[in-house]
């Protein structure tokens, strides 16, 4: 969980009163999406963030209004955008966009827990307990995703290997793939560099509607595999959605940054982003970003 999500578990549970921002509509580039972003208890302490610093001390005291009206439970909003005020501590949001933050007080003796994150996280499915399986489930686990180990040999796909993931499955990968939930927003990692694992498991993963498929491997296995899936039937225009060698040309040597490589990758998919350095571009910074309640 998030350190806000921490931070409104033990507030709830003690029954203290606290105010909770969400940003509510965004239009242009902005920091932040909708959602849940920033609360604020009764001494005063601060978790969170709306919009990493040039709007937040605004925010900051929007709730401490909120929290301040125990007899008036209306909710308070504020729009921020870009501003020409000589006051340098005045709310400006200098990426040029504009949001629309809701400040309400909540008191855990009246309501139940507020919705801080998805009930149900993305899932980052990773197939083989090779070498670079570890970075890539630490760093998943750090966006935010529901990670799974899964590789048939049971000497190498351990809870001892894999720590910080969420499950560990011994299983043949094709098999658990066409058994476990996905969705469009599932992300899965073919790690196994062996056919008899990545071959199979790839046929099923091209024909479902889920966000990202990668594999691994140098140029000539990626060529021979496509070659394979060819031959099993797989059409063309699954094929084109396989990403193959995974991740993005970062000169990534070490499992760490191969596992930056991998999910840079897979936010530039998910996101609509072209995985070129953002001087070379022009336009927002931050893609998918126009969203009302």
């Amino acid at each position: 969980m998030s350190d806000l999500t921490d931070h409104i578990e033990a507030w709830h549970t003690a029954g203290h009163p606290y105010a909770l921002a969400s940003i509510v509509s965004v239009h242009g580039s902005t920091p932040r999406d909708v959602g849940p972003a920033l609360a604020v208890d009764g001494s005063g302490q601060v978790v969170g963030s709306v919009s990493g610093g040039c709007v937040d001390a605004a925010v900051y005291d929007l709730c401490l209004r909120v929290l301040g009206s125990a007899d008036d439970p209306t909710p308070l909003r504020e729009t921020y955008a870009e501003t020409d005020d000589d006051d340098d501590l005045a709310p400006n949001l200098v990426c040029g966009g504009e949001i629309t933050v809701e400040a309400r007080r909540v008191d855990p003796r009246l309501e139940g827990r507020p919705m801080t994150e998805p009930t149900d996280p993305p899932r980052l499915l990773i197939f083989g307990a090779v070498a670079f399986a570890d970075a890539l489930v630490k760093m998943g686990k750090l966006l935010g995703y529901h990670v799974t180990v899964c590789d048939a040999r049971p000497i190498f796909a351990t809870r001892d290997r894999y720590p910080w993931a969420d499950e560990v499955v011994v299983s043949w990968p094709h098999k658990y793939l066409v058994e476990t939930p996905t969705d469009p927003r599932t992300a899965i990692c073919v790690l196994t560099h062996d056919e008899r694992f990545d071959v199979p498991v790839l046929r099923e993963a091209l024909c479902m509607p889920v966000a990202y498929v990668g594999a691994i491997g140098s140029r000539h296995t990626c060529a021979h595999r496509v070659a394979r899936l060819e031959a099993l039937g797989v059409p063309p225009e699954a094929l084109a959605r396989l990403r193959s060698p995974i991740g993005l040309d970062l000169g990534a040597r070490t499992p760490e940054e191969v596992a930056v490589s991998i999910l840079a990758e897979i936010i530039a998919a998910s996101r609509g982003g072209t995985g070129r350095p953002l001087h070379e571009t022009d336009g927002p910074i931050h893609h998918n970003v126009v969203r009302s309640e």
